[in-house]
């Protein structure tokens, strides 16, 4: 069984940073994908970024250039350092873990960002 915890979020000001984190349970960490997802009121879920197993990495378009995602195996631990945030990336930020054909998902963290 895998357990997800996210943490980071918070309120920030148009321009700003925030890191979020993604801390993971388990033993299979190492081989598996990460991915952060988001979900504003009244909207549906979308990836954000992900990164594979080997650190391959992917962004929506919409966060390319502001967003990276990173992961310490070590630590069992995901990140997405948010930087240049925009009132429209407001939303409850959700990590994502496949392995095996399963997927697991933390509780969600709110990011919220005024103008």
């Amino acid at each position: 069984q895998v357990h997800l915890v996210e943490s980071g979020g918070g309120l920030v000001q148009a321009g700003g940073s925030l890191r979020l984190s993604c801390a993971a349970s388990g033993s299979s960490f190492r081989i598996a994908d990460m991915a952060w997802y988001r979900q504003a009121p009244g909207k549906q879920r979308e990836l954000v970024a992900s990164i594979t197993n080997s650190a391959s990495t992917n962004y929506a378009d919409s966060v390319k250039g502001r967003f990276t995602i990173s992961r310490d195996n070590t630590k069992k631990t995901v990140y997405l350092q948010m930087n240049s945030l925009k009132p429209e990336d407001t939303a409850v930020y959700y990590c994502n873990l496949n392995i095996m054909m399963r997927t697991y998902w933390g509780q969600g963290t709110q990011v919220t960002v005024s103008s």
